[in-house]
């Protein structure tokens, strides 16, 4: 059952599932971005924030259902992968304005399907400022969503319509120069072949890598890169830089023993998160609820068994990363080396 209410985060219109979830809320909001559950305790806790964390916080639920997370959650309560809202806050940047320059960008693109359709921002039209500023960060329509559109007009991404200047309406096209840059956009580190693998290096994790990890990002047309299977003679903090930068992805399995957390495997995934590199989270469910509360608002493959594993993790890189350019064609041989 559906009803209406208010979006926590931003009071404002949303849609609220009625009995889905208990212990907090289920609501779908176009200021949000779409649908997330915040349990009762971060309700509490969102009311004190400000607009610029409001907004991280937005992007962030974004960001998680684009990795494939339908319904993120905000809070400790009946999530596979509880978050602790205020290290979403406290540890994620503000988005710089030629990134949220680009989300407006591909927003606009998304919605003008047809090549050289004509794109008309209506000031003050409710359901589309509130996406336009969900996806961009934003917080003011007058001031923030209006320089962004002008950025891209004066990159020569986005052509503005003659004599639509200064009314209440900007009807704008993206450009030849605009569908370049998107192209741009979309084809970062794609060219790559890598994947990257951060993991303990333990004898308990081998079936994990041989029946698990590996074939899987094989299956998906990767090649999955370990600096423990390579020889060097360098720093092994140099390697692991150079091969994160050279790979598409990040697989992060967070699994560890009595020792403690694996500081290595969080200082990689940490990395690729700043490189813009996509990092797939995966824990064994017997050490999710040790691993560090930094990475529990990440949505996590948690698995028991390596063919658990393998096949979860082939859906995941096919949802969010695409096939690689090793990816076999059904039916089609290999070329003999």
């Amino acid at each position: 059952m559906v009803e209406s209410t208010i979006c926590p985060i931003w009071g404002t219109p949303a849609r609220h599932y009625i009995g889905s979830i208990q212990g907090g809320v289920h609501v779908n909001s176009l200021r949000a971005g779409g649908e997330y559950f915040v349990d009762r305790r971060s309700q509490i806790m969102i009311t004190k924030l400000d607009d610029r964390a409001k907004a991280r916080l937005t992007t962030w639920l974004i960001e998680q259902r684009r990795l494939g997370n339908e319904l993120p959650g905000i809070g400790w309560l009946h999530l596979e992968n509880p978050m602790n809202p205020e290290s979403v806050l406290t540890q994620r940047p503000d988005l710089t304005v030629p990134v949220r320059a680009d989300e407006l960008l591909k927003y606009i693109q998304n919605k003008t399907p047809n090549i050289g359709k004509k794109y008309v921002y209506w000031k003050g039209i409710h359901d589309q400022t509130m996406e336009m500023l969900a996806y961009t960060e934003s917080i003011n329509e007058q001031e923030e969503l209006r320089y962004l559109l002008d950025y891209l007009i004066k990159q020569g991404w986005l052509e503005l319509a003659s004599g639509a200047e200064g009314v209440e309406a900007k009807h704008v096209t993206i450009t030849v120069a605009g569908y370049a840059h998107l192209a741009e956009l979309e084809n970062v580190k794609k060219a790559t072949s890598q994947a990257f693998v951060a993991m303990w290096f333990h004898e308990d994790l081998v079936p994990a890598w041989n029946e698990g990890i590996e074939p899987a990002i094989k299956d998906a047309g990767y090649t999955a890169v370990r600096v423990d299977k390579q020889e060097h003679i360098e720093k092994i903090d140099d390697r692991i830089i150079a091969e994160i930068k050279r790979s598409r992805f990040v697989v992060a399995d967070f699994t560890h023993g009595r020792g403690g957390a694996r500081g290595g495997v969080y200082y990689e995934a940490g990395f690729a998160h700043g490189l813009q590199i996509p990092v797939i989270f995966t824990c064994r469910k017997n050490a999710i609820k040790r691993i560090h509360f930094d990475t529990r608002q990440y949505n996590h493959i948690v698995w028991e068994t390596p063919i658990e594993l393998k096949e979860r993790l082939t859906n995941r890189i096919a949802a969010v990363i695409g096939d690689g350019p090793l990816k076999s064609v059904p039916g089609e041989q290999e070329t003999p080396q």
